[in-house]
């Protein structure tokens, strides 16, 4: 668990469409981690079986990458102490309808394959996602509330 941990949370076609990035947003902001990395992406589907490469197998696989290249996403890095774990538990379970009133998909979706988000689960996926989606690189600064949020 460090200040420094970071994840990769992208807001997925539905949830672009929908209007919900700023929702999604503001959530981990008020949460108090720290944005380091934004894009707008319109993913081809090479670069999706890419960032999907463990699910190929799965016979939803070719579905998933058709719908993930139908539109837009919204690729993120979040900092802070314990950002994969907790951006998970923020997201909420795969399956909306598991997941608790409060978190993301709790409260914004129904459906597993219109669950609106995307979240590492693991700091080496995180790591391996935000050099796949990020390969520019992130923004490092100090941010004025640091010293309000940690001890």
């Amino acid at each position: 668990m460090s200040v420094t941990e970071r994840t990769y949370i992208m807001v997925k076609p539905d949830g672009v469409q929908r209007g919900l990035v700023g929702k999604i947003i503001a959530r981990f902001e008020e949460r108090g981690y720290k944005l380091i990395a934004l894009k707008l992406v319109q993913a081809t589907e090479e670069h999706l079986e890419n960032h999907y490469a463990d699910l190929k197998g799965k016979a939803f696989f070719p579905g998933l990458i058709k719908y993930m290249a139908s539109g837009p996403v919204v690729g993120m890095v979040w900092q802070g102490l314990d950002a994969v774990k907790t951006g998970r538990v923020m997201l909420g379970a795969t399956n909306p309808l598991a997941s608790p009133i409060g978190s993301i998909r709790g409260d914004y979706c129904l459906a597993v394959g219109r669950n609106i988000c995307h979240g590492s689960d693991s700091v080496e996926s995180a790591e391996k996602e935000i050099k796949l989606w990020f390969p520019e690189g992130v923004v490092q600064y100090t941010s004025a509330l640091e010293s309000w949020i940690f001890e």
